[in-house]
């Protein structure tokens, strides 16, 4: 999926969800069984790549104990196992992981980012939230069921406010940034936090920039959104105007927050040696977030 900025990562996938095989086992068996269905080749949840960067597929095992039907691409079922324990990633360097999405193909990218997210899911509910017994997967691996109490349980996405928030000042319009001490060094982005229940987006936007930065926010706008995948967000880009620029900072959440100018901003996305700060990686989401701030008027 293309915005105005450009590429928003880990969107446009261009499988066909075919979501009527999902209820039928019997389909889905033959699919799989039939000699054109592909596995995602993954190294526990991270994403193995060929010479070029991009997935790798490779046959299904058959006696994989929990298929996700991802859809159909190419004229070809394909699917993802989930991994036998855990949730997490093998040992490897979150870096090497980044390095990895980083070179996949824009499609590549959403359709990783979407299996990633289910077998997350997959890996998280083993056990009924209900009762506590084991669930077994269900539907072509959207749906998990406990026999024991019979509820069914289904893949959940998190609403998440992610924010621009504007002023101008005496230097022009500048743009609020924070970071959070686990952040790499250097890096600053764009504010962010959970939509809690019973507020509206705009609600969790001011909320979220009054608790985390002391700025009153209003006037806010949606812009356009993102699926994240770590582990299933759905990141709502907004844009709101602050009241002032006085900054109080909540230590507990960002570790410093500032306003950048325009000029500062575009050599930061530029990637200048003398760079005010270092911005979010390129299939962030707040990362195009930056660019479409820039390529608006004044």
């Amino acid at each position: 999926m293309r915005h105005a900025a450009g590429a928003i990562g880990f969107a446009g996938s261009p499988i066909d969800r075919a979501d009527a095989l999902r209820t039928d086992p019997a389909r889905l068996a033959a699919l799989i069984a039939g000699g054109t269905a592909l596995l995602l080749d993954l190294d526990g949840l991270a994403p193995r790549t060929d010479a070029a960067g991009a997935l790798r597929w490779r046959s299904p095992d058959l006696a994989a104990a929990e298929l996700v039907f991802l859809g159909l691409l190419d004229g070809r079922p394909r699917f993802a196992a989930v991994p036998l324990h855990g949730d997490a990633d093998p040992v490897l360097a979150r870096q090497t992981l980044w390095d990895a999405i980083e070179r996949l193909p824009s499609a590549d990218l959403a359709l990783y980012g979407g299996a990633r997210s289910m077998l997350d899911w997959h890996a998280r509910h083993r056990f009924c939230a209900n009762c506590g017994a084991s669930t077994l997967i269900a539907k072509g691996g959207w749906q998990r069921n406990c026999d024991t109490c019979g509820a069914s349980h289904f893949p959940r996405t998190d609403p998440v406010a992610i924010m621009l928030v504007e002023h101008d000042g005496k230097d022009g319009r500048r743009l609020l940034l924070g970071r959070q001490a686990r952040f790499p060094v250097g890096r600053y982005s764009a504010l962010a936090g959970f939509v809690e229940p019973g507020e509206t987006l705009e609600e969790a936007v001011a909320r979220e920039v009054q608790e985390e930065a002391g700025v009153t926010v209003r006037d806010v706008r949606y812009l356009f959104s993102q699926p994240w995948p770590f582990p299933s967000q759905l990141m709502l880009a907004c844009i709101g105007q602050a009241g002032d620029d006085r900054l109080t900072l909540d230590v507990q959440e960002l570790e410093d927050a500032r306003w950048f100018t325009r000029a500062e901003v575009a050599q930061a996305l530029a990637g200048g040696d003398n760079a005010a700060f270092v911005p979010p990686p390129a299939a962030a989401v707040a990362r195009t977030m930056l660019q479409w701030w820039l390529d608006q008027d004044g």
